[in-house]
């Protein structure tokens, strides 16, 4: 069904025409600029008539309907290590639909935005052959047609301050570096992921919430997000398949709480200092937690003649911050032109949690190539401890079993990549990656390289 769907998006392309859902999670609404209905940088701008020969977006675009669609593929092979050897193609179909209601309606200040995913894939590169936690490509998960986002945006204060609710994500604007988003292993954050109920409100899954963003000037920006706290429910299998469609609006959970300030500087396109962003920000959860060590009655969970039912913890929390700082800045270059560098940490306790630390980082080289303004090149890392109850605890089965076993210590992936503009709408990114320690085991270091194929209408 998705490749039928796909081949007529296709063709749709090519009549310039109507292969339109609702639309795309991973791109921000918010940075989705188009003229006349066309998206930047969109394979249509190559075409006659910019795609468009009957004018249907551009009438759509004057009264305030845009949409965007964006496929993205990705062939990958782990080479060695991990659980097995082997190659997977995973595809994943984002439309976006943004609504002026001001434009369309006449409702000042108001924006509605839709979007979908449709996915495929045979097999999870992370899940099924390296067996690891970090993200090694960010559009992994379960084959399916599924709502993302869907809300409304109302703007006050002479558009200084904005509340969005509805159906939502927290790892678009929240707890990330956006110049990273160039790598298959950027989303949303290892030590959240692994830790909250259903892996928190994130790609693939939305949830119910509300953000309010508060621009102090230029520079500053507030960010306060209010979610409900477990976006796929009781779940025994992975959580994306226990609200497969998107369609699960959970609003009765305990709630997930995040916020977040950030510092712009020279981020201006006529600004020539070198551009920096710092975000600092915590989150909350109301729900509770399983002690990773101890049971209820005061034993090892480990111990045959406890009751191996964990303590509970009311509550979790957690502490990050995020810096982004360009090295050199061509004349007239862009913010994210030149090399940059950026690093995220994050701080959870260790009680409570599997990975109570996390550290990413990495440097970006772009428009450096003369001819090759558009390619970027860079390195990344991510690095994940699991916490000190955990590695206790697996000393504690080792202690009592009386036989060896693994105590997992940490995870860290280096991924090396290239993005390659074959033309405008169109990239091409040949991808390396080595993973250490696969969900904390020694001995299992893995090696995965593919290339992954980004069109954008």
């Amino acid at each position: 069904m998705l490749r039928s769907w796909r081949n007529l998006c296709v063709v749709s392309l090519v009549l310039g025409g109507y292969c339109v859902s609702f639309g795309a999670g991973a791109l921000r609404a918010e940075d989705a600029k188009t003229t006349n209905g066309i998206p930047d940088q969109s394979i249509t701008t190559g075409l006659p008539q910019n795609g468009d020969p009957a004018g249907v977006r551009k009438r759509l675009s004057d009264h305030g309907i845009t949409y965007t669609i964006i496929y993205t593929n990705d062939v990958l092979s782990n080479l060695s290590g991990g659980n097995k050897r082997g190659t997977i193609d995973q595809g994943l179909v984002e439309d976006q639909l943004t609504v002026d209601l001001n434009k369309l309606v006449g409702w000042q200040g108001m924006t509605l935005y839709a979007s979908s995913f449709q996915i495929y894939n045979t097999g999870r590169i992370r899940r099924d052959y390296v067996g690891g936690m970090n993200t090694i490509a960010a559009i992994e998960a379960t084959p399916t047609i599924r709502l993302d986002e869907l809300w409304l945006e109302q703007k006050f204060l002479d558009g200084a301050a904005s509340l969005r609710f509805g159906q939502l994500v927290a790892d678009v604007e929240f707890f990330g570096s956006d110049i990273s988003n160039m790598f298959l292993q950027t989303d949303w954050q290892t030590i959240v992921a692994v830790n909250l109920p259903g892996g928190g409100a994130a790609y693939p899954l939305s949830t119910p919430g509300a953000r309010l963003k508060f621009d102090y000037g230029k520079d500053v920006s507030f960010l306060l997000g209010a979610f409900n706290g477990d976006p796929a429910g009781p779940c025994a299998g992975d959580p994306d398949t226990c609200n497969r469609y998107g369609l699960n609006f959970r609003m009765k959970d305990p709630a997930f709480v995040i916020g977040e300030t950030q510092f712009h500087t020279n981020q201006g396109k006529d600004d020539s200092g070198l551009a920096r962003t710092l975000k600092i920000g915590g989150w909350t959860h109301l729900g509770e937690f399983n002690d990773q060590r101890f049971a209820n009655d005061g034993t090892l969970l480990a111990n045959p003649a406890g009751s191996g039912i964990p303590l509970q913890h009311r509550g979790d929390f957690g502490i990050y911050g995020v810096l982004e700082q360009q090295l050199y800045r061509p004349r007239g270059g862009a913010p994210d032109s030149g090399i940059t560098v950026f690093g995220l940490t994050s701080y959870s306790p260790s009680d409570r949690n599997l990975v109570n630390f996390q550290l990413d980082g990495g440097i970006i080289f772009a428009g450096l190539i003369p001819q090759r303004q558009d390619d970027r090149f860079g390195a990344s890392v991510v690095y994940s401890r699991f916490s000190d109850s955990v590695r206790a605890f697996d000393q504690d089965v080792i202690n009592f079993n009386g036989i060896p076993g693994v105590v997992r210590d940490y995870e860290a992936n280096l991924e090396l990549t290239y993005v390659a503009q074959v033309v405008p709408g169109w990239t091409l990114q040949p991808d390396f990656q080595y993973i250490w320690h696969p969900n904390g085991q020694t001995g299992r270091d893995a090696k995965v390289v593919g290339i992954r194929s980004t069109l954008k209408y």
